[in-house]
């Protein structure tokens, strides 16, 4: 059920402290090949991300996002000295906003409108990716899922705020 807007708990989890950074942005052209590295990208209503084999009408995993924050954890638990953002399969790697806070909300991606639909958990290829125990080490830091309300274009340094 959701809560009354007006309800205490549901002031404090809409207030944010500033708006977010977008760090990377990585593009996956096929099923099982490396994620391609860009700096600017179009998001398409209903759909996806212009270049990713997930752009046909995804729905509610249209784009993928993960904290910049958490990546420092994640490699920790992974017994890995740092990670590239490619590893871990997300299209988005962003700083200073928690994407939790995001979940069932709208934001903004450059000319880009977003909708914060549920948790991205992570998937049996992070055992490849990090190696044993990827998977544990990627669990409660997968990110967020997002679809695309209203497209547009978005880049690397752009704010990523809340609506």
């Amino acid at each position: 059920m959701p809560l009354n807007p007006e309800s205490p708990l549901a002031k404090l989890m809409a207030t944010l402290p500033r708006a977010g950074k977008v760090e990377w942005i990585g593009l996956r052209p096929a099923r099982d090949e490396v994620m391609v590295s860009t700096g600017a990208v179009e998001a398409v209503t209903g759909g996806g991300l212009v270049g990713d084999r997930y752009k046909g009408g995804s729905g509610k995993r249209g784009i993928t996002l993960i904290q910049a924050e958490h990546l420092p954890a994640i490699a920790a638990l992974a017994q890995h000295p740092d990670l590239a953002p490619s590893l871990l399969r997300r299209n988005v790697v962003v700083s200073g906003i928690p994407l939790i806070a995001l979940k069932e909300r709208r934001f903004r991606i450059g000319s880009a409108v977003f909708e914060g639909t549920e948790e991205c958990d992570p998937c049996s290829r992070m055992e490849d990716a990090l190696g044993p125990g990827g998977y544990n080490a990627m669990r409660g830091h997968g990110g967020l899922c997002a679809r695309i309300v209203e497209g547009g274009t978005f880049r690397i340094g752009d704010p990523v705020e809340a609506l």
